[in-house]
């Protein structure tokens, strides 16, 4: 069960509690009552000593203090509270806590809300298929109260609303082939909007046919199972937008590489994780209809696995794609921008405001700048780029724009089609996004290769191990901040 936050306007005498205490704190404040005087000595030490987190036991109740840190930005403070919510959660897993209050002692008040997000993003854990008790660890902690004037309900219940979505990416990110094939991911998509509030379509192998599109249906020729499109739609009637924002993931729920078959070990045996951008769309979907955001936006969803069995596609092949360019295949592992491609050409019926789409899409995004941030490109002009890095700050999920130069597209020339499916040696990222920008049509386009952030095969704070559920965060903020 994940965990859950609430808030409370009073704090209890007595309770388990953890105070965020402004930056350059020396001196506790007079109305800590609860503290007996040896007890504020201690800790009047540790601040002058310059520890960041300090524990008193009063062995009925916990006292933690988190001295807020000081930061080139407010954005990189933010964070920090956000890491210290992750050390946090050790000491209180320790404790075997249940129950946890958060009091905010900053002036700026903006303490209490990312300490609760790396206390919640920490205690997230995969349930996964386990039978053995002495491997399963459930959490003590079932329950975070914030308190005081600094923070409302509303914020408290917006924060959980987002972190849910970030769960239920994370989620379908860990879930195996064999229990998340394309239709399986579909009517998780599905049962996830019937929870939240928003609308989905899901289009079967008849109606992908019936669309001519080319790509989803070559990648999904080595499977033994079918394709899936899935449209979501949150449509509030208060919606400030016109014309919708449409997001586009990549849905490969497991990605051998097809004929041009990936290594393995160390490759192939992490591509349950190839759905990330497709994970991400519907996380994000999930949290703008659960906290009532008043976007109008869509998701689309192209799913299915690339195997090289029956009548996979081969390299040599050319392909037609739904908006009828022809797509030399010179490798079946650059499959997933064949997949993106069919449905960036298809958002061009909702007329949108804006189209970005989010993929695990290329090896060279992830060499480039590693797990630490996003890879951006496109066409939606400075302002949005701009608004988009912003939102990456805020939350701390990093975009690096590349370029989309017109001398790339020499690096997707083919002999005998309209473009080729992979670029030169060089440029790797840039050549897959160069493609995909040939797919768009009058609309403003962001492209975000997450391939570095998506999975993770080492614990990394409040990230945690495995899927991370990234941009669902970044995304709902750039989404709300549009509204």
């Amino acid at each position: 069960m994940p965990l859950h936050l609430s808030y409370a306007a009073d704090l209890p005498q007595g309770a388990s509690t953890v105070f965020v205490l402004p930056a350059g704190t020396k001196e506790l404040p007079a109305d800590l009552t609860d503290l007996p005087e040896a007890a504020r000595q201690y800790v009047h030490e540790q601040l002058v000593a310059d520890a960041k987190l300090i524990t008193v036991n009063h062995f009925s109740h916990q006292h933690y203090f988190v001295v807020a840190a000081t930061k080139p930005t407010p954005h990189l403070a933010v964070e920090e509270l956000r890491k210290s919510g992750h050390h946090l959660h050790g000491l209180v897993k320790a404790a075997k806590l249940q129950e946890l209050y958060i009091r905010d002692l900053t002036a700026e008040g903006t303490g209490a809300l990312p300490l609760a997000e790396g206390i919640y993003l920490t205690a997230y854990q995969f349930e996964g298929y386990r039978t053995d008790e002495k491997s399963l660890a459930p959490a003590s902690l079932t329950r975070v109260v914030l308190t005081g004037s600094t923070v409302s309900a509303e914020q408290v219940q917006e924060l959980e609303g987002l972190l849910l979505g970030v769960c239920l990416a994370r989620d379908l990110v860990n879930e195996p082939l064999n229990k998340l094939n394309a239709t399986q991911f579909a009517e998780r998509m599905a049962a996830a909007g019937d929870e939240a509030g928003y609308r989905t379509e899901i289009l079967d192998m008849m109606h992908i046919e019936a669309l001519r599109m080319g790509g989803l249906l070559a990648v999904n020729l080595g499977s033994p199972e079918p394709p899936t499109f899935t449209i979501m739609e949150w449509k509030p009637e208060n919606a400030r937008n016109t014309k919708p924002y449409v997001l586009v993931g990549k849905g490969v729920v497991f990605d051998t590489g097809g004929l041009s078959l990936k290594p393995t070990p160390g490759s192939m045996d992490l591509m349950k994780c190839d759905m990330a951008g497709g994970a991400a769309v519907t996380g994000v979907l999930y949290a703008l209809a659960k906290n009532q955001i008043p976007v109008h936006v869509i998701g689309l969803v192209p799913a299915t696995d690339n195997r090289p069995g029956g009548n996979a596609f081969v390299p040599g092949d050319v392909l037609t794609m739904y908006n009828g360019l022809t797509v030399e295949v010179l490798n079946t592992d650059a499959e997933g921008r064949l997949l993106l491609a069919d449905a960036l050409a298809f958002a061009r019926k909702y007329n949108p405001e804006m189209v970005v789409d989010i993929a695990t899409l290329t090896g060279a995004a992830a060499r480039a700048i590693g797990k630490e941030g996003i890879v951006a490109m496109g066409t939606a002009g400075e302002e949005r780029l701009h608004q988009l890095k912003q939102a990456g700050h805020r939350v701390h999920e990093r975009v690096v724009e590349f370029p989309l130069w017109d001398e790339y597209a020499e690096h997707i020339k083919s002999d005998i089609a309209d473009i080729a499916n992979l670029g030169k040696v060089d440029a790797g990222a840039i050549s897959a996004g160069k493609f995909l920008e040939r797919f768009i049509d009058d609309y403003p386009w962001v492209h975000l290769d997450i391939a570095g952030p998506a999975f993770l095969t080492a614990p990394d704070s409040y990230r945690g191990k495995g899927g991370t559920g990234t941009t669902v965060r970044l995304l709902y903020d750039f989404l709300k901040s549009q509204a």
